[in-house]
């Protein structure tokens, strides 16, 4: 017997996966908005524009499309990630191009961000019960610990260096400035969110994250 779907059960398929991105994308930006706490299933139904009773069917509750938003959310940054080519990069060029892309990509996703923030204040117990999402981050520490075993190997970079403390720190100069920016920029009296402010933040994670590598 022929397994092939038939091509109505191939576009009930399709009609599926559509339903579903379309939950996850209003449900990333009522979180994102109101955090899980504030976020209601009727105004994620509204912005989907889909019956409530297809969010459930396909999610079962909201804790659950909670989790499938932070799976989605790191999918998204993991692939455009690998469309980087690191590997194919000297490791001074891969790794500041890692730097760039952290940057830049927490400043054109906000919505990453305040996701992670409603993720750590319940504890990360979302990201604990999925093995998805472990599965979609762990290649990165691969290969930035690739990179950085090549750099030592030409003696680009010193020896030692923990790609997993590595990527925290990529990661946390962004995170922490764009996160905090209305504080910082209210105590220092300086707007930390101009071009040349970014341009200068930037310049600055480059120096830091390049000059702990790098051999002297």
């Amino acid at each position: 017997m022929s397994t092939t779907p038939t091509p109505v059960a191939e576009e009930r398929l399709r009609d599926a996966d559509r339903s579903q991105n379309t939950i996850l994308n209003a449900a990333r930006d009522e979180f994102s908005e109101h955090g899980l706490g504030g976020a209601r299933m009727d105004r994620i139904a509204e912005r989907a524009g889909l019956n409530k009773r297809l969010i459930y069917y396909y999610f079962e509750d909201k804790e659950k499309l909670f989790q499938a938003v932070l799976e989605q959310a790191y999918r998204q940054i993991r692939e455009e990630e690998r469309q980087l080519n690191l590997l194919h990069l000297k490791p001074e060029t891969a790794l500041r191009r890692l730097v760039e892309f952290t940057w830049n990509y927490y400043l054109e996703h906000p919505e990453f961000l305040t996701l992670l923030n409603s993720a750590n204040l319940h504890r990360a117990r979302h990201l604990e019960q999925s093995d998805r999402a472990r599965q979609l981050n762990s290649p990165l520490i691969a290969t930035l610990g690739e990179i950085l075993e090549r750099g030592r190997a030409d003696g680009t970079f010193r020896g030692g260096v923990d790609p997993l403390q590595l990527y925290v720190s990529i990661a946390g100069l962004s995170y922490f400035y764009l996160s905090n920016n209305h504080t910082l920029s209210a105590i220092f009296g300086r707007d930390l969110m101009t071009p040349k402010a970014h341009s200068e933040r930037l310049s600055h994670m480059c120096d830091v994250i390049l000059g702990y590598v790098l051999m002297n």
